[in-house]
């Protein structure tokens, strides 16, 4: 999530630019809690010299952001599976209340009609 890596969003949409954004700033916090993460693993590890606390600071952010990476990525792939499961079962769901509702509707059409031959008969 470093700065060569972010895409702006699409011109003319603008819905999407404080969700862009909020990404962003969660990315460079996140980012930020690595770095100190990795410092105190150094700090835990006198021994190192600058040079080594430096690429084992490089090593366990890149490692730490490509982790959360593939843990984001596939919460995305499992949001969208849930999402098409859902809907389908709600398009289901809403296709049998229909047909609840007009087998309702036709029961109570037939008997309002077979009242009113009744009536229409007995008052003549």
């Amino acid at each position: 999530m470093t700065r060569s890596r972010f895409r702006p969003p699409a011109t003319g949409d603008a819905a999407a630019l404080p969700a862009e954004a909020e990404g962003f700033l969660m990315a460079q916090a996140h980012m930020a809690q690595a770095h100190r993460e990795a410092e105190a693993l150094c700090a835990a590890l006198p021994w190192l010299t600058t040079a080594q606390a430096e690429d084992l600071t490089r090593h366990y952010v890149s490692q730490r952001i490509d982790l959360t990476r593939q843990m984001l990525e596939a919460t995305v792939r499992r949001a969208g599976e849930l999402r098409r499961e859902y809907e389908a079962r709600y398009l289901e769901l809403r296709g049998a209340l229909l047909r609840r509702h007009a087998a309702w509707a036709s029961c109570l059409l037939a008997c309002a009609a077979g009242f009113g031959a009744t009536v229409w008969t007995t008052a003549r």
